[in-house]
Order: structure tokens, then sequence, then C-alpha cells
């Protein structure tokens, strides 16, 4: 059997002007241009992503256990193997797409880290989770329902052993109409810069209205506070994206 990967398309999904638009979903379309999309709409994220790789380093030790949830094609959970070699972790990749899963297994399995790399398909929400020293959330608490978000905190907080770090990178709202309305014009002249019409823009912000409920900063610390967090700080921020960190005392 060939280990070769799919070749990544370049992402035109909402190119055409008569299409009928649906909510967003991580079909098999989306999941074979994903690689350029993720890198052409989201200011930072290969920086986001070695960023987590390294602040795992700090709180992984031999035979350590992390949980990437929502873990797409596999990014989070090879950079934590990349920066975490000899200490033989364990890797827990969970995302509800069955797309995204297939490919995710035929990525993360053309590299040789000593990591095991444990790939799965289902429901985070729904989800058990084992006692562990690492949870990352990249870019996918926007995609669950804000009423199981808190439910979700709470559970990821009483997995962690103490000492444990929590991971979460989302797209905000900023409270405040200027500056809200000026990150997204930013954001969207990212997305210009990168290829993208008018029309793309406008189109895929519209299939994501219902589906991406974007929260503020302060509604994610209120959050990790009630789970029980009280060390949370944010470590990277590109106009309206931003990754931050919560430890376990």
């Amino acid at each position: 059997m060939s280990n070769k990967l799919p070749e990544n398309a370049i992402d035109r999904l909402f190119l055409s002007s008569d299409q009928d638009l649906h909510p967003f979903k991580f079909n098999q379309s989306v999941v074979d241009v994903f690689p350029d999309m993720i890198n052409r709409s989201v200011p930072g994220y290969q920086t986001i992503v070695d960023g987590i790789g390294r602040i795992s380093q700090r709180f992984l030790s031999a035979g350590s256990s992390v949980y990437d949830l929502g873990s797409s094609l596999g990014n989070v959970s090879l950079t934590i193997a990349k920066h975490n070699m000899g200490k033989s972790v364990c890797i827990y990749a969970i995302d509800n797409s069955i797309a995204m899963v297939e490919r995710c297994r035929q990525h993360v399995g053309a590299y040789n880290y000593d990591a095991l790399i444990d790939v799965q398909q289902g429901d985070i929400t729904k989800l058990s989770l084992r006692p562990c020293d690492m949870v990352v959330i990249n870019f996918t608490l926007q995609f669950i329902e804000p009423a199981q978000r808190q439910s979700l905190i709470n559970k990821v907080f009483s997995a962690l052993n103490p000492g444990g770090v929590l991971v979460v990178s989302e797209k905000i709202s900023v409270e405040g109409q200027i500056m809200d309305e000026l990150l997204i014009d930013l954001h969207h002249e990212f997305k210009r810069d990168n290829g993208y019409s008018d029309l793309e823009i406008s189109q895929k912000r519209s299939a994501l209205e219902k589906v991406m409920i974007l929260d503020s900063f302060e509604t994610h610390k209120k959050r990790l506070l009630a789970a029980g967090f009280s060390d949370i700080s944010v470590w990277f921020q590109h106009f309206n994206f931003l990754s931050f960190c919560a430890v376990k005392s």
C-alpha cells in the first residue's frame, strides 16, 4: 500500500456566485482543501501550531497523555510529538468529521515520531477523558454549541493532572463596535492579500454564520475561571484570532 498522501487542492469552494449556500461542514470537499484554507484564512496559524508544540515541552514528561480535541488533520498532534521526542507521550486526536479522521490517520502515519498518536472519530462533548497533562482545543470550541462549552471546559479541568495545561485557540468577538469592526476589516484584508475575492469572503462568512458562534475573550476567561482555572493568559494574538493557556494549580 502506498503511503503517499492525497494532493492538497486550492480552496475555491465559495468562488461561484450562483451556488446554493449551505451551512459550513467539515466534509470531504473541505478536507481536500483544508491546508490551503486554514493557512490563507487564519493569521498566524503555523506560528500557533509551532507555539503549541513549544508550550507542550514545558508541561509533558515521559509517558504523559495529551488530548487534541478537534484535531482536524493532526497538525497539533504532530507538533507535540515533534517537540517531545524521547518522552513516548500518548496523544489522543479526536474529531467528529469522518472525512477529517480518515485524512488525519494518513497524515500522522507519514511521520516517524516516537509518540503514540491515537486518532479517533467522536463527539468531544460526549467523550470521557482520562487523566492527562495537556489538552488542546485549537479553533474548535467556536463550532461547539454555546450551551455545551462550559461543561466541556469543566470536563477538561477535571481530567487535567495538577500542573496540567489547557491551550485554546479561537477567533473572537471584541466588545466595542469600533474595534470589532476594525479587526474584522483587517482580517478580510488579510484574506484578500492571500487571494480570496470579496465574493468568496462574503459567501464563506454567510455559510459560517450559524455554525461558528464567537465568544469574546472575557467570556472565555469567565468560563475558565468557573471551571476552576486561575492562571490564565493570552500567549498569541493576531487581529481577532488568539490563543491562550490555562494551567491547573
